[in-house]
């Protein structure tokens, strides 16, 4: 007959066992994770938002390793080592296992801990990342300092910005039916069917739609926000190094919603400013013709019928608000 000492020596020896397996095998994974892994995680490091999520994704990555081999570890020596033809040890199965107060309260310790831990890096992160890139739609709670002022202006035609200059940079995304448009409020409200912004600089991206309900999507900059019609959805990021990056429509928009992409580029602050500028003297013509630079817009249809998109039997354009080119006089 085996005494309850010699059960007890017995468990304390396989669970140091355990124990060290566990450790070793976490610490090197994680190790080798962090050094041939960990710095080409998307989104990459295009901005600072980018940069940081993909921290986060390292952080919660090398969170689940040990995990994973805790549960590997203890699942593949319990078939070995106690398995009913091997070896079974009561002490670790049946009802000594279902009564065992010190494994019961490891496993609720342990894992409160590892929850209330996540929870708790995760609201660090999106705060102090400002909304961790994501839109806070029109009143974000999370905008960087100088945000709201540069919002402001922008809205009345008073923002400006300069390389060196600290100021944020206000840029709206104006999404339908299938393409992005993008305006830029500090460069006299022309627009672009090209998404450029300067290195080293806080964005405020104005996401709104001129139809149904789009997702502007700039994964490498780590940024998602939806676009949605009569809405302004603003988010926020700071670029680093110059570079390249694409724009997605993330949500099913139509027929052709996997042809809504184009590409964008993160550009020195002397580049865009003179890409900005010369495109601003370009489109002079085109902008007049646009509507007063606004947060959202209501389209224009002609030949459609509703109450903005008027019938054949009416003028062209709507009479309460437009998009597009002005009436012709």
């Amino acid at each position: 007959m085996t005494n309850q000492s010699d059960n007890s020596t017995d468990q304390v020896h396989h669970l140091r066992r355990m124990t060290l397996m566990w450790v070793i095998l976490s610490v090197v994974a994680d190790i080798l994770f962090s050094i041939f892994v960990a710095p080409h995680v998307p989104p990459g490091r295009l901005t600072e938002t980018a940069a940081k999520d993909q921290t986060d994704f390292n952080v919660l990555f090398e969170m689940a390793v040990p995990v994973l081999f805790g549960v590997w570890i203890y699942m593949s020596y319990s078939l070995i080592v106690w398995g009913d033809k091997r070896n079974s040890n009561q002490a670790f199965s049946g009802d000594a296992a279902r009564t065992n107060m010190k494994t019961q309260v490891s496993w609720i310790v342990v894992t409160s801990v590892t929850v209330l831990f996540l929870a708790a890096f995760g609201t660090y992160a999106l705060i102090v990342d400002h909304g961790s890139g994501g839109g806070e739609g029109p009143n974000p709670a999370f905008a960087p300092s100088g945000a709201l002022k540069a919002e402001t202006a922008a809205l009345v035609g008073k923002a400006t910005w300069s390389p060196g200059s600290k100021n944020v940079l206000p840029v709206q995304v104006i999404a339908q039916q299938w393409k992005f448009t993008y305006r830029y409020p500090t460069f006299g409200g022309m627009e672009s069917s090209q998404l450029i912004v300067p290195a080293d600089t806080t964005i405020a991206f104005n996401v709104t739609s001129l139809d149904v309900i789009h997702s502007f999507w700039a994964y490498q900059l780590g940024v998602k926000a939806d676009a949605n019609p009569q809405v302004n959805n603003v988010a926020f990021t700071t670029t680093k190094d110059p570079g390249n990056f694409i724009v997605r429509c993330s949500e099913l928009c139509g027929i052709w919603h996997g042809s809504m992409f184009n590409n964008g580029k993160v550009e020195s602050q002397a580049d865009f400013e003179n890409w900005a500028t010369t495109t601003e003297a370009a489109n002079a013509a085109n902008t007049a013709l646009l509507p007063a630079f606004a947060w959202t817009y209501t389209p224009d249809a002609n030949g459609a019928a509703g109450g903005y998109y008027p019938d054949g039997t009416q003028t062209p354009y709507s009479t309460v608000e437009t998009y597009g080119s002005k009436q012709p006089s």
